[in-house]
């Protein structure tokens, strides 16, 4: 196991899926190894998709229970997709050995009958049950989390990795350039998030050459 490379997963979370980019450093470089957007609902439709907006029009015994099976769901959907990875980075002679995910506020929420109670809240549920769904499965799959909010991300990242604004972005640009379309936001965001996941294990190792 010693002779096996690390490398990182970073997430960009939605209502229903997120954007999933798998990351390495090689002789001190990041390089991309792969980008997928993995579905956290079985059926992707906006009443699965959005569940808090779901529950708000159901008793608050039927709306417990939809919002525990869609918990259950999501994570249950996160878990295959990282361990599937994992089966296949390690014949490719690297390990998955760390999680980096991009968080909303990051503020803790009340109990369902105050989130449903207000539309701003329900918002805010409906992303946090996909990533604490990420969250949850990358601890199962052994995975040492780094977490960090969006609007933080790119003044840390330039921190730890050596580079500002638009040479921070052009770098991840290249980085998935390789791979084609889509290489939006989310997977830029992710990929700093898995950059930065492996980077916080030893930050001189990781700076941008």
């Amino acid at each position: 196991m010693a002779q096996l490379k690390p490398a990182a997963l970073g997430f960009r979370t939605h209502s229903g899926w997120t954007a999933l980019v798998a990351v390495c450093v090689d002789r001190g470089s990041p390089v991309v190894l792969l980008r997928r957007r993995v579905h956290l609902v079985e059926t992707f439709t906006y009443e699965f998709r959005q569940p808090y907006h779901t529950a708000e029009k159901m008793l608050m015994g039927q709306a417990r229970e939809f919002i525990s099976r869609m918990q259950a769901e999501a994570r249950r959907l996160a878990y295959r997709a990282i361990r599937e990875l994992q089966s296949d980075f390690l014949k490719q002679r690297r390990k998955l050995t760390r999680c980096g995910l991009v968080l909303a506020s990051g503020r803790p929420l009340p109990g369902l009958d105050k989130i449903l109670a207000s539309h701003a809240l329900i918002h805010t549920a409906d992303g946090e049950l996909f990533r604490e769904a990420i969250l949850h499965a990358s601890n199962r799959c052994g995975l040492r989390d780094f977490r960090i909010k969006e609007r933080e991300l790119l003044e840390r990242a330039g921190e730890v990795l050596g580079l500002k604004g638009d040479d921070l972005m052009g770098r991840v640009t290249e980085l998935g350039r390789s791979l084609g379309s889509p290489w939006s936001q989310d997977e830029k965001f992710a990929t700093l998030a898995a950059w930065l996941a492996l980077a916080s294990k030893s930050p001189a190792a990781f700076r941008a050459s």
